[in-house]
């Protein structure tokens, strides 16, 4: 957590739907990592059904989503 900077805002399609790609389960506190056998990532896609790539930016800041500007450092 203390090197996170927010997801990256260019992950958005073209009708706002926004897509994040995880490289290992144990992001999730949830998990027992003390249970995993294999590391296994997964994309997560949040659909919008808004017209605009602006409007998907708008619902996930609403949702409180820290999402990198332009230019920052990664």
């Amino acid at each position: 957590m203390r090197d996170f900077r927010g997801l990256p805002a260019n992950a958005f399609d073209g009708r706002g739907n926004y897509t994040l790609g995880l490289k290992d389960q144990l992001v999730f506190p949830e998990i027992d990592y003390t249970r995993v056998d294999k590391i296994k990532g997964m994309n997560i896609t949040l659909t919008n059904h808004g017209p605009q790539r602006r409007r998907g930016r708008e619902l996930l800041k609403g949702l409180a989503f820290s999402l990198r500007e332009k230019g920052a450092a990664q």
